[in-house]
């Protein structure tokens, strides 16, 4: 099985750290292809950067023909239709696939994220997937998404106070990483606060290689039609 997660903005240190992550929960016989959206911005923060980068994203994922599912490497899954209506083969946005399995392991989660400007991107989100009601709170760490990928503690810092937050005032049994950039803090906090921290990338990994297994491609009645 080969998934191609192609990173829809320009920066190659985050494709890696994407890459990373996917290698790491994908099966040992399932080959992880990463793609970075050259002529994408540096980074996709809002409303702008996110239909900027969609044209550029479809040409780079349209470069590889033989994969066997598709795997956006940005929580505001950005293009992730416009690439459905593009190929047959399943296309996972890491932002829907964390919610589904959020939804499945808690009763109630939030999400922590970067900048405050993707909250209401991050909500219509939810509310499309018909999950709003499961989320407790999409909650901002005010992190530029580029500060994610320095390594800074004090970020690692600011993350874990709205993780503390969300579990005293939202009641949240669960908590999505509402970026990319955050792949690889999974482990790490989970164990720390005791609960569920769950990753896109993982999410979309193990989602992808289920709807491989069991042959299910994108409809092509409807929506995603495109001829």
């Amino acid at each position: 099985m080969k998934l191609l997660v192609v990173n829809p903005n320009s920066t190659v240190p985050m494709t890696e750290k994407i890459a990373a992550a996917a290698r790491a929960i994908a099966s040992p016989d399932t080959e992880i292809v990463a793609a970075t959206s050259l002529g994408g911005p540096p980074c996709i923060q809002g409303y702008l950067d996110g239909a900027i980068c969609v044209p550029p994203l479809l040409e780079e994922a349209g470069r590889h023909k033989d994969v066997d599912a598709i795997i956006v490497g940005c929580f505001d899954d950005t293009g992730v239709d416009a690439l459905r209506c593009a190929f047959s083969v399943p296309v996972l946005g890491i932002g829907e696939a964390a919610y589904h399995m959020a939804s499945i392991i808690a009763a109630r989660f939030s999400v922590v994220t970067t900048l405050s400007r993707s909250v209401p991107g991050l909500e219509a989100n939810l509310e499309r997937y018909g999950l709003a009601r499961k989320c407790a709170r999409v909650r901002a760490t005010d992190i530029p998404v580029l500060k994610l990928e320095e390594g800074d503690p004090a970020t690692i810092d600011r993350i874990r106070a709205e993780i503390s937050l969300a579990i005293r005032e939202d009641g949240a049994e669960a908590i999505v990483l509402g970026c990319a950039g955050m792949a690889d803090l999974m482990a790490r906090l989970s164990e720390e606060f005791g609960l569920p921290v769950i990753d896109g990338v993982a999410c979309a990994v193990g989602l992808a290689e289920g709807l491989v297994q069991t042959g299910l491609r994108t409809s092509k009645i409807g929506a995603y039609f495109c001829g």
